[in-house]
Parts: C-alpha cells; structure tokens; sequence
C-alpha cells in the first residue's frame, strides 16, 4: 500500500511535470515498480475505482485484460521515459501527419498517415502498421520509429487505429470469425484504408506491407492471409497465427499454447519474437512459421531450410531462421529475441511496449519488406485500388 507522504510528493511532482521523479516516489514509498500496473489502475480498465474494491484481485486482472471488445494485446504497459507531450514532435519528424478517416459499409476507422520529406510524387513503397492492446496509432509511431526509417528510405507509413467505441481497450478483432474473411469485417476496412491511399498518393501497388505487434499483429498474419494480392509481404512481432482462434475463450487459450491455425497464405513473412514473453507465448511464433510452411508445401512450393544463424544486437542475443525459395530469396524470417518480453525490439523507450535492447525490428522488418513485390501485376492492383 501507498503511504500518504509518498502520494503527496508524487502529486506535486506530478502537477510540475516531474513524472520519473514521480514514480520513483511512489516507487520508494509501498508503490509498484516501473513498468508494472499500480493497484487498483489498471491501464485500460473500464472499471472505476468505486467498483473496483469489491472485485477479487485475479477477477480483476481478466476483466482489466479481456473485457468486453477486448482481445490478445499487451497486459502491463512500459511508462514513457518523457510526457507523452514529446510524443508529437517525435512522430512528426521532418515529414508531414495527416489524420484521416475512412468508412466503409463495415465501419470506419481514424489512421495517421506519415509523408516523409523525400516523397515528391513518384511511386513510393506503403507500410501499414498495426497497433497493439491499449496503443494508439501516434504512440505506435513512436514506440516503433518506423517513422525514421520513412525518411531514410522514402516511403509512406500508415497507422490504423482501432476504434475504442468497438473496443475499449483498442484491439483488433483479429480471433472473431467476422474479421477472419476478406471483404467484410475489419479485414475489409484495413484493405480500404490501404487502397484509400493508393488512389491519392503515388504508390508502387507491388510494395505494400504490413505489420503489427501482439493483436495488431494478429490482425497483420489476418491481412495476409485475406488480400495477399494486396501486401507484398508481412510482418508479426509478439502476434498470433491466422485462424488460431474463433472466440474469446478460444483466444485465450491460444496465447498460452498457439492454437492450431489454418493455413496462412503465400505472403513472405517476417517473425519476432521474446523467447521470455509472458503475455503471448513464443511457442505462438512457432506456429505462425509453421503454418506459412504448410501452405508452402500444398501449394507445390516446399521452402529450404532452416538456415540458422546467431548474434547479438543492442545488448541482446537473438538466433534467426530463414527459410529460401525457389529462387534462392528469404521467403520467411524468424527472429527469436533472447530475454525479450512482450514489447517492440529495439524500439523507443518514448513509447509503449518497447524494448530499447535487442536488434531493431522495425529496421529488420523494412529490409526483409523491401527485398519482396507482389506477384500480381501492378495493373490489376492499380484497378482494385480504383475500384476501393
């Protein structure tokens, strides 16, 4: 329990904006440590603090994590190292956000969009970035700095954002049979959001990507799985395999011990994963991969490999298993980050579920995205962006 001179002098500093001098009062005076849920605040709780007294501490956990709309997302969330005011100016850049919409018959959806300084007109690569649990479309910008990379290597980044009237925590609906299929449910509006900015901007349609982390990248193995004439390639940090739930309890159960998912489609496929992550098991990552290399083999195009090779980054070690095609390129990458929770590697501290240490992701990813292009001609690409 917290004492009362540990609260005030973590509420005056708090009003002066001393937030890290903050926690580290409460910290110092009976509170939690940094980066787990104080009691009785639960990050995203729909409960209020009035209820919460008569509530068992284990019942509140579940409901905390899986209340109504609620889905497979990070549990404990990493404090940001600043206020999240710094979160503008970093997300920014020297590039220009625009705040969007877009509605479809299944919905509609906010998304940032980021438009990096070098983009003057020509066809540039999209990358599509999927939150997680609890996130928003500009702290997953931060958190990932994919932002960064954007301007290194001149392409457009959007950031869907789930909505909290569907979901009040912010997760994807990625385990409900609705949003399962392509053409309807958020699968329908994500693919919107992405041919939406394929007509106003100059897009290569053979390299566009997508990504997400716990339930957004969940949704991300979803999105290759319904439109892989759509995403050149795909990426799953701490997600789960398509088809590896059909319900809440079901979802549950698969982020314990990976389900037992359908075949994925033959989008190429980027993995990472903590091998100490509590939230979503490893062994889910396992089963993504495999579930890749089943439709490899039914589709007559048995991949090579694995190809295992060790190393560290960013003071963490890591063990990467590529698998090639027939032409000799990596068609699957798999990342296991050793000591990795459920968070971003390489990532900002300035936002949440990151993990400052380890390879960086993103950079990973970006690499991996822009070795592949769709397979469909960019003609019939162009006419389903036309045709929204």
């Amino acid at each position: 329990m917290y004492n009362n001179a540990g609260l005030n002098k973590a509420l005056e500093l708090t009003k002066s904006g001393r937030l890290q001098e903050a926690l580290a009062a409460l910290k110092g005076h009976g509170g939690a440590a940094a980066g787990t849920m104080l009691p009785g605040h639960a990050t995203g709780s729909y409960i209020p603090e009035i209820g919460r007294r008569y509530i068992p501490p284990s019942v509140l956990e579940i409901i905390d994590v899986w209340g109504p709309g609620g889905g497979a997302a990070p549990v404990r969330a990493q404090p940001p190292a600043e206020p999240p005011a710094a979160a503008g100016p970093a997300m920014a850049l020297g590039g220009a956000v625009r705040h969007l919409a877009h509605a479809t018959a299944a919905g509609s959806r906010a998304y940032d969009l980021y438009i990096p300084t070098g983009y003057t007109g020509d066809p540039v690569p999209l990358v599509l970035m999927l939150h997680g649990g609890t996130q928003t479309a500009a702290d997953f910008a931060v958190g990932t700095r994919m932002n960064q990379l954007a301007e290194e290597h001149t392409c457009l980044v959007a950031y869907p954002e789930q909505s909290r009237a569907v979901s009040r925590g912010g997760y994807w609906g990625w385990y409900k049979p609705g949003d399962q299929v392509r053409g309807a449910g958020e699968p329908s509006i994500i693919a919107g959001i992405t041919t939406e900015i394929m007509r106003n901007h100059a897009i290569d349609p053979t390299r566009v990507y997508v990504a997400g982390l716990s339930a957004g990248g969940a949704m991300a193995a979803v999105m290759a799985a319904t439109y892989p004439d759509l995403y050149a390639a795909v990426g799953v940090h701490s997600g789960l395999a398509y088809g590896s739930a059909r319900d809440l309890g079901s979802a549950l159960a698969t982020m314990k011990n990976g389900g037992s998912p359908r075949p994925a489609g033959g989008v190429p496929l980027i993995v990472f994963h903590g091998d100490s992550d509590t939230v979503v098991a490893p062994v889910n990552a396992e089963k993504i991969v495999a579930s890749r290399l089943q439709t490899a083999a039914v589709r007559g195009a048995a991949l090579s490999g694995p190809t295992t090779t060790h190393g560290g980054a960013g003071g963490r070690r890591y063990t990467r298993n590529v698998y090639l095609g027939a032409d000799h390129r990596a068609i699957i990458e798999q990342w296991t980050i050793h000591g990795g929770g459920h968070a971003w590697s390489g990532g900002s501290a300035l936002g949440t579920y990151t993990d400052p240490d380890g390879p960086d992701a993103s950079a990973e990813m970006l690499r991996f995205f822009l070795s592949h292009r769709t397979a469909s001609s960019a003609r019939r690409v162009q006419a389903q962006a036309a045709r929204g």
